[in-house]
């Protein structure tokens, strides 16, 4: 039997050692930056810190938790966070959802200029002034309807709604129902793989993006938690910490604060992900797949 032979065997134990060797890559950098943001800033400048935390302190989380504008901030990134993934899975399907089929006529004419935008854009300065011209700055809208399709992700969407079956459209359309309806009662409900992957990846975008607020914003209240704790790193907002912190409490802020703003942002898409892992592995791979 192949289960008790020895060859079975060593290639058993070479494959746990290749997954033990992978998740600890995996996990070291979070590890290494959760020490960190507990640590002393003496032990942080020494180097001195690798997987447990030296001198352990809490000082840079309580600065930052008693911050209003750092609260401010992050209920801001989960209102753009939601609103901005809503508009992007609704644009991708209802464009994505047309082109797979191939009667629609012109479609590859579409297409091609939908990819041309994977590797030509209007540039920087050109949107800058688009948004600012249609009176979008300083509103979640500059940050949302620019980016609402992202090119891959409709491929990926088209590719998985052209593998579903036609015959249950055509059923469909025998029954009475109509395109709108087809799609809300019955692709939608067959694509919730590729709907989650693509909310997973859209969601992940907005949550962490803060240049587009550092471009479009100007106001602190509107800033996602992303860019106040940017901003605080790089030392161009000098109210960033309220008037209550004192000289030692920005000190140790200036050692930490990175490693700290790395598990406050990421941590919430690490709750989410486990939840949809499921449906993010099976949205890939049939969504890149084609028949």
């Amino acid at each position: 039997m192949i289960n008790s032979s020895r060859g079975y065997k060593v290639f058993q134990v070479v494959n746990v050692l290749i997954m033990l060797v992978v998740i600890f890559v995996t996990l070291y950098p979070f590890i290494y930056l959760a020490a960190i943001s507990f640590s002393s800033e003496s032990y942080v400048y020494a180097g001195e810190v690798a997987f447990l935390p030296k001198g352990f302190t809490t000082m840079t989380y309580e600065v930052l938790m008693k911050e209003k504008d750092f609260w401010t901030g992050y209920k801001n990134t989960i209102v753009y966070t939601i609103v901005g993934t809503a508009i992007c899975l609704f644009m991708t399907t209802i464009l994505a959802y047309p082109l797979s089929k191939k009667r629609l006529k012109g479609r590859g004419i579409i297409l091609a200029f939908i990819v041309f935008t994977m590797y030509f854009n209007g540039g920087l300065i050109p949107n800058y002034l688009l948004v600012k011209h249609l009176g979008m700055r300083n509103t979640i809208w500059a940050i949302t309807i620019p980016g609402a399709i992202s090119t891959y992700n409709m491929i990926i969407m088209r590719t998985f709604f052209e593998g579903l079956p036609n015959e249950l459209e055509e059923a469909a359309m025998i029954d009475g129902m109509g395109t709108y309806r087809i799609l809300v009662s019955i692709i939608l409900p067959l694509s919730k793989p590729i709907m989650a992957t693509m909310a997973l990846f859209y969601a992940v975008g907005a949550w962490n993006n803060w240049f587009g607020p550092f471009l479009y914003f100007d106001k602190q209240e509107l800033f996602p938690v992303t860019l106040y704790l940017r901003n605080m790193i790089a030392g161009a907002q000098q109210t960033a910490v309220s008037s209550g912190s004192n000289t030692q409490d920005l000190a140790q802020i200036a050692a930490t604060v990175k490693a700290a703003t790395t598990i406050l942002t990421v941590l919430p898409i690490l709750c989410v992900y486990p939840f949809i892992q499921k449906y993010f592995v099976a949205g890939v791979m049939i969504g890149s797949l084609k028949e």
